[in-house]
């Protein structure tokens, strides 16, 4: 069966992206699967609803090509999914201005350029979805995850703020804040940075390491976080937030006193 929509996913060679495409070409959707090198991707094998598109987040006229040639050989885009990042770890004072800056450059301003490609197309046609990909992240901060949550933190009220905007339009906005997922996000998609010469954090590094790894180990499947997109991308609700995976993390910090919070935090990754 066949949906006649379509669906433009970012970030789609591996991981939620990866898992994202496979869900909605199952269940009938034309997917529109984005990624930096597309020749390198075996996924438009897995159904011949996916077709792959290069694009670069980072690059406004790579982003504005891409959706303009999805829209041009689909017909239109019905949702888009926001889901390339990557996550920038260690202390925030080994990190360069460059590393900084190109972290918010993929998982803030890609979010950016992407939504503003494909605005024009669905405020014309009164009609569309914005689902982005945050993170508990963004809503709890982790140790030696600074800017990363910085990030999400900013998409969090991106998100929201869109949301408040584009309802006018009929165009449904969604943010979508996983907790621990089973990805190669902490080996391919991940930056670690460190500094000759600087040893001071050391030692939290030994004492918090060993807790985030242990974290990662137990976490959900992508495919967790597929399901999720698909309710965000398909529900007839106006709801902005869903946690698949994460609202044991999110939920308590709207009654947990912030001290006591910070405290729990501490103790779970032994940050200290």
């Amino acid at each position: 069966m066949t949906s006649g929509k379509t669906v433009l996913i970012t970030g789609a060679s591996s991981g939620i992206g990866r898992a994202t495409a496979e869900l909605f070409a199952e269940r009938g959707w034309t997917v529109a699967a984005t990624m930096r090198r597309p020749e390198e991707s075996n996924l438009a094998q897995k159904s011949d609803r996916i077709r792959l598109f290069r694009l670069d987040v980072t690059d406004q006229a790579s982003v504005d090509r891409a959706v303009a040639d999805v829209i041009a050989q689909c017909g239109g885009i019905d949702v888009v999914v926001n889901n390339a990042g990557y996550g920038l770890m260690g202390p925030f004072e080994a990190q360069t201005d460059a590393q900084i800056r190109r972290q918010f450059e993929t998982n803030l301003f890609g979010v950016l350029n992407v939504t503003r490609a494909v605005l024009p197309h669905m405020r014309e046609r009164r009609a569309g979805r914005i689902v982005n990909v945050g993170s508990a992240a963004g809503r709890m901060a982790l140790p030696l995850y600074s800017m990363y949550a910085a990030t999400k933190w900013a998409l969090e009220g991106f998100s929201e703020g869109l949301w408040l905007e584009l309802r006018q339009f009929n165009i449904k906005v969604k943010i979508i804040e996983p907790g621990m997922i089973k990805t190669d996000f902490f080996e391919r998609s991940r930056e670690v940075a460190s500094k000759p010469g600087l040893t001071a954090y050391d030692e939290f590094v030994a004492n918090v390491a060993p807790n985030l790894t242990a974290w990662e180990e137990a976490g959900a499947e992508p495919v967790v976080v597929a399901r999720s997109i698909w309710r965000a991308a398909t529900g007839r609700w106006w709801r902005l937030r869903y946690q698949p995976n994460g609202i044991l993390a999110v939920w308590p910090r709207g009654w947990v006193p912030g001290q006591l919070y910070v405290r729990i935090v501490r103790r779970l990754f032994n940050a200290w």
